[in-house]
């Protein structure tokens, strides 16, 4: 399942996000969703999130 959708998000779900910082590169970083920073429902590039960690990206990819 892709990130797209805030409703398919909840903290405390793994997921794939890229990093600002890996936005050329696609590199992906896995995590566990510790916020939703993305107010609206849906976003072209992934909800972004912050990870238990402190990590903030746009969700890629969800993994059930």
């Amino acid at each position: 399942m892709n990130g797209k959708m805030r409703k398919d998000i909840q903290p405390g779900i793994e997921v794939q996000i890229v990093l600002k910082a890996d936005q050329r590169t696609g590199k992906l970083t896995k995590g566990i969703v510790k916020d939703i920073l993305t107010n609206s429902s849906s976003h072209p590039h992934g909800i972004k999130v912050r990870l238990t960690d402190g990590q903030v990206g746009r969700v890629q990819e969800i993994i059930q």
